[in-house]
């Protein structure tokens, strides 16, 4: 088997045609961030203001100690969008040293390790953010709460002192500032043998189809995905295979017995799938080039996560699916290359 190549141009470093992918990444991201603020408060700008200088910083450390030339590469913008994302999906309010152990992560070992941008077998800001989940399960739990049920919104000189220093103003103690996701809490609660109906009659976590607060961020990285798709940023095939196998599985169990399996759209609106179909399973670096393959990539990582939801220990299991997804590209490239005219298939690979 041939090992898994990156495409040539635009992942070669510096050259524009990467500059303008990541830009058109992380202004797509826009409309989730301003909707994540907007509903959660200060807590996803002090995972930026982390995020961003410790990806960018572990970039030029990596580049400096291989004695490659820095400003040229942290120009393409993949640090940042790896940055972007890891504040994403990376709990608000995180402390420090959490956002930074995440972004080294995903730089260090995950890209620069390999070689660099168009040589790493994993998404790296995946692999930051199930190290951070393996690692510090306590700290990867404590979601914040949406505003509408907080008593106590932080100002951002507040949330800033407890990102940074661990301190909070005088009342007001961080496990009444947290929840359990959707996800989170649906998963604990089968566990305990209550039905789907008992569980759903809390509107203040469910929301009118995956969460409250949670569906409107998912609407707002749903609508930055199909921009993506408009621009030809990225190609319909990972994520319409990914939601529509897990659309097509969910329903099927839902089907079977609605009070222990989720409806299709509390799996689709709920967690990072829609983040997931558009933003992490569309890398091109460590997905499947191939069309066919994007097919099966895709449809590969939706089966995974609704098997790790249901079954696994982890609530939502997207990262888990892209990075065993990622382990898998080359096989289906291996397999789904279209035959060049002239040659039997398989030929060009002996």
């Amino acid at each position: 088997m041939i090992p898994h190549q990156p495409l040539s141009s635009p992942h070669q470093h510096g050259s524009a045609a990467l500059d303008r992918v990541m830009i058109a990444v992380s202004i797509a991201l826009i409309p989730a961030f301003i909707t994540h603020f907007t509903l959660f408060g200060w807590g996803i700008i002090t995972n930026l203001l982390i995020t961003i200088p410790a990806a960018l910083g572990s970039e030029a450390l990596a580049l400096w100690l291989r004695r490659r030339p820095i400003l040229p590469t942290l120009a393409d913008n993949s640090a940042l969008v790896t940055a972007l994302l890891l504040a994403l999906i990376l709990p608000p309010l995180s402390p420090w040293w959490l956002l930074v152990t995440g972004a080294v992560a995903a730089i260090l070992f995950a890209k620069q390790i390999y070689g660099g941008l168009g040589y790493n077998p994993f998404n790296p800001a995946m692999v930051g953010f199930v190290v951070l989940l393996i690692s510090f399960p306590i700290e990867m739990t404590s979601w914040q709460a949406p505003l509408v049920n907080s008593d106590h919104p932080l100002t951002i000189i507040a949330a800033l002192n407890w990102v940074l220093f661990g301190e909070l103003p005088p009342g007001i103690l961080f496990d009444s500032m947290t929840m359990a996701t959707p996800l989170d809490h649906l998963k604990t609660e089968l566990s305990l043998h209550h039905t789907i109906s008992e569980v759903r009659t809390d509107g203040t976590i469910f929301g009118v189809v995956a969460g409250a607060s949670w569906e409107w961020i998912n609407l707002a990285i749903l609508a930055g995905g199909l921009w993506l798709l408009q621009q030809r940023v990225i190609r319909w095939h990972v994520p319409v295979a990914l939601l529509g196998t897990l659309a097509l599985i969910s329903t099927l169990f839902y089907l079977i017995n609605p009070e222990i399996y989720a409806d299709p759209l509390f799996h689709l609106g709920g967690g990072g799938a829609v983040l997931g179909a558009f933003f992490i399973a569309t890398d091109p670096v460590s997905g499947a080039t191939s069309p066919k393959g994007r097919l099966i990539f895709g449809a590969g990582a939706g089966l995974l996560i609704y098997l790790i939801r249901v079954w696994g220990g982890f609530p939502d299991g997207v990262a888990f699916a892209v990075l065993l997804m990622n382990m898998a590209a080359p096989t289906i490239d291996h397999y789904t290359q279209p035959r060049v005219a002239g040659h039997q298939r398989g030929e060009m690979h002996r």
